[in-house]
């Protein structure tokens, strides 16, 4: 599972056909089928438009995508959200962010070994209890946790507008899919967790490090929490969606 993951990251646009044929050039020999469950467990999918890319799941409410021309001119008038897979020596979990998107800084985190969408309002939560704003607009895809009621009962109560990418777009939340591959190639490969307290341990260090301490070529080499706590220092106008 840690090479299918290495390699959508390498190729997002690839399906399970692809990326089948490239385990194989490996010699890894894989049935397509079992791609396409590995893919799905992981909670991945190709970065492609799909037919049909506005239906919902049962129940779940989709809202649509507010962020089409928007100019994002600082702070917390967009934050975005996210999931991606994380390998361990034994097994695997799943992380969530929660990031603001003008200033790249990440607000909150959280990990956990199921795919419920407990952990995704825990990190919303935490990430409010900053104390430094609500932003206007919260964008995430259409996976079933960020379309579940409690999700966007959380999001909501705050007075925050939801905003969903279409389906198979993750180049709408382009943002925090960078974190991904960061934080992936940076940290979680190279370190091998070998469970969750370690792998919690070690993202908490670095999440620190990238808030901290990471200069940005797209923030005129600052880091996040330059940008974020300090915005009129670095630019930042009102931020206005009407």
């Amino acid at each position: 599972m840690r090479r299918l993951d290495e390699l959508h990251l390498e190729h997002p646009v690839y399906g399970s056909r692809r990326l089948r044929e490239l385990l194989r050039r490996e010699g890894l020999v894989v049935n397509r089928k079992r791609v396409s469950r590995l893919l799905q467990i992981m909670g991945i999918e190709a970065i492609y438009p799909r037919p049909f890319s506005s239906r919902p799941q049962a129940g779940h409410r989709i809202c649509a995508y507010l962020l089409e021309g928007l100019e994002i001119t600082g702070p917390n008038q967009v934050w975005c959200a996210d999931i991606t897979y994380v390998p361990l020596a034994c097994g695997y979990m799943y992380l969530v962010a929660v990031m603001d998107w003008w200033s790249r800084y990440v607000l909150g985190w959280e990990l956990s070994n199921s795919q419920e969408a407990e952990f995704c309002v825990r990190a919303w939560e935490a990430s409010l209890e900053l104390g430094h704003g609500v932003p206007l607009i919260s964008n995430t895809d259409q996976g079933s946790q960020f379309t579940s009621e409690a999700f966007l009962d959380a999001v909501e109560s705050a007075g925050t507008e939801v905003s969903m990418d279409g389906r198979g777009r993750c180049l709408d939340n382009r943002f925090i899919e960078r974190l991904w591959r960061s934080v992936k190639y940076e940290d979680i490969y190279l370190q091998d967790y070998g469970d969750g307290l370690a792998a919690g341990r070690g993202l908490a260090r670095w999440f620190a490090e990238y808030n901290n301490q990471r200069p940005h070529q797209a923030l005129n080499y600052a880091t996040p929490a330059q940008y974020y706590l300090d915005p009129d220092g670095h630019g930042a106008r009102p931020a206005v969606w009407a």
